[in-house]
């Protein structure tokens, strides 16, 4: 994958003790985090160069970012801990976001329960915080605590009303404990704010072809599949079409 420039530049700074003194902090960590999501090894030599530049907390951040993407799931989520219990003089929203990532990485790796526990912790220093309030929920939901994921995505939905993420994500809890029915009015809802959201049209054909409406769910996967083509969720609605003897033209 091409690197952009902007992280091009952060490599070669970081890797370079003369560029110390002139080191832009803001800039080396929007390129940093940036790396991460398409080299993560790159940017976590990197980062540790930064660091010894005096890169501080966020050097550390960004290089347990890209360990993520290393797969180094519970190293990155411990040291993403540590990082948001040691930020003491940083903004609460800030921690919390920190402590997000590390559940993340919790979640990754498998331990569901200290991934819902640093949401928790997460979301008692950022109470009213939609992203965490839906992190949360799906750590309950990976547990199969349905209900009490819907509770989170029930807080959510009062904070953020017209997010369509947080109504299908309630819809598929709602479906897993045989609600269909309140399944529907979720996604039927979703799918007004955005009719072609791939992911309500995927979660609607599936309750349609639970409830008996197999032409209903064929239309939802047939559209979904176009619209997310080469995506999850476009793939999935392509499986589910074949289990119809359907294929998409």
């Amino acid at each position: 994958m091409t690197v952009g420039l902007t992280a091009l530049l952060f490599v070669v700074q970081a890797l370079s003790p003369a560029s110390a003194q002139e080191i832009d902090h803001a800039e080396q960590y929007a390129a940093c985090m940036q790396l991460s999501q398409i080299q993560p090894e790159e940017a976590f030599e990197a980062a540790l160069a930064w660091e010894s530049q005096g890169g501080g907390d966020a050097a550390r951040h960004c290089g347990n970012v890209a360990l993520i993407g290393l797969g180094q799931y519970r190293k990155a989520a411990e040291r993403l801990e540590a990082l948001a219990q040691n930020m003491t003089g940083s903004p609460n929203a800030l921690r919390a976001d920190v402590l997000a990532q590390a559940a993340q990485g919790w979640l990754l790796d498998g331990n569901v329960e200290r991934s819902y526990q640093v949401l928790t912790a997460a979301l008692k220093l950022d109470p009213e915080n939609v992203e965490l309030l839906i992190d949360r929920s799906v750590s309950l939901a990976a547990a199969s605590n349905y209900w009490e994921a819907i509770d989170d995505l029930n807080l959510a939905e009062e904070l953020a009303p017209e997010r369509v993420d947080v109504l299908i994500f309630r819809a598929t809890a709602y479906r897993y404990l045989d609600a269909n029915e309140l399944a529907l009015e979720d996604v039927n809802r979703a799918l007004t704010l955005r009719p072609e959201n791939a992911e309500a049209l995927l979660e609607r054909g599936i309750l349609r072809r639970l409830g008996g409406d197999e032409q209903g769910a064929r239309t939802d996967w047939l559209t979904a599949a176009r619209v997310a083509e080469g995506t999850p969720t476009g793939d999935a609605a392509q499986k589910n079409l074949e289990k119809l003897d359907v294929k998409v033209e």
